[in-house]
């Protein structure tokens, strides 16, 4: 079943590559999440994704939703895409 979020971005620091939102509205009574990128090495990074959430109930369906966020980032630098190359994707 599809589900519409309405996310607030809270801060996005460029040089640390780190961003933060939260979700408003929807079955979620509380929802804040942050995404940060390291660099491992001269190829290779690591994202770091922390969500905080209730009720408890949903954290597997919020779970399923961050895999899949995570593995369309990870398809989308792997391919090399200009707007993942800008930092865009």
């Amino acid at each position: 079943m599809a589900s519409i979020h309405r996310e607030v971005l809270i801060e996005v620091s460029p040089d640390t590559l780190w961003d933060a939102l939260k979700d408003v509205g929807g079955r979620l009574i509380h929802h804040n999440a942050s995404a940060q990128v390291f660099a491992e090495g001269p190829s290779r990074s690591r994202l770091v994704w922390i969500a905080d959430l209730l009720p408890d109930e949903l954290a597997p369906t919020i779970a399923g939703m961050i895999d899949e966020g995570t593995a369309a980032m990870k398809r989308t630098m792997e391919a090399g895409s200009p707007s993942a190359a800008a930092g865009l994707a």
